[in-house]
């Protein structure tokens, strides 16, 4: 049953570096949600210490906490957002079968642009591939651990619809090019996230780029999607369900 919009949710945050840091401003600044307690070395060190009942968790943090947060969630029924990224395909089936207990909000990017970014490569790749050889490129701050990024990852797939590549995770060495896509990751400064389809064909090149101006982007759609989850079924959701307002099936 959807949950009485009225009623303030209580969000368990699970990870307090910048990102956390930023959703629980974010939480603060927003009407009909509140954060119950968070998940960190410096604070406590699992959900279930958090006193009473938490509606949602929001999880920016590491993969290692994934078996805390499933365990915790199924216990309890409680919806999870998904925002951490580098995890094992072991894992991502872990989240996937949580789904099926609890609603779950699960992407690697939880901006708007990215969003339509993958709906726009859907429609335009099948005209393209035959024709345009295709690159991906993501830049990222120093302090990002897993490479290539999830977003990188998301794009690839939303490309690869239909069609599977060679994936290059960089070039090194001699040969020429064959049924493939590369992938570059690029990491330095205080870059906040931006990603670059390349389409290339003869005598034209086809860009496109989404930069991230601001860690708040990703912050807000979290929350967004905390808000969402909270009113929703067991079931694996994205973005896409977030902004588009996937229905409740009873």
């Amino acid at each position: 049953m959807e949950k009485d919009r009225q009623e303030t949710l209580k969000i368990g945050l699970v990870g307090y570096g910048r990102m956390g840091r930023l959703v629980k401003e974010t939480i603060e600044k927003t009407s009909g949600v509140e954060c119950a307690g968070i998940v960190s070395p410096e604070y406590n060190s699992e959900l279930g210490q958090i006193g009473g009942k938490l509606d949602v968790i929001i999880d920016f943090s590491h993969p290692s906490n994934l078996d805390m947060i499933v365990s915790y969630a199924e216990k309890n029924h409680t919806p999870v957002v998904f925002a951490t990224t580098g995890y094992s395909a072991e894992q991502i089936k872990e989240i996937e079968q949580l789904s099926q207990t609890v609603p779950v909000v699960y992407t690697a990017n939880f901006s708007l642009g990215i969003t339509v970014f993958q709906q726009v490569l859907r429609q335009i790749t099948p005209v393209l591939r035959d024709v345009f050889d295709i690159e991906i490129i993501e830049k990222h701050h120093k302090m990002k651990l897993d490479s290539p990024s999830g977003t990188a990852k998301m794009l690839l797939q939303a490309v690869e619809e239909g069609r599977e590549y060679e994936k290059k995770y960089g070039r090194e060495g001699f040969g020429k090019r064959g049924d493939e896509i590369g992938i570059h990751s690029v990491r330095g400064g205080t870059i906040a996230g931006e990603h670059t389809v390349l389409f290339a064909g003869e005598d034209e090149i086809l860009e496109i780029t989404h930069q991230a101006h601001s860690r708040q982007i990703f912050a807000t759609g979290a929350v967004q999607a905390a808000k969402f989850a909270a009113g929703q079924n067991p079931d694996l959701y994205d973005m896409n369900d977030v902004l588009f307002k996937k229905e409740v099936t009873e």
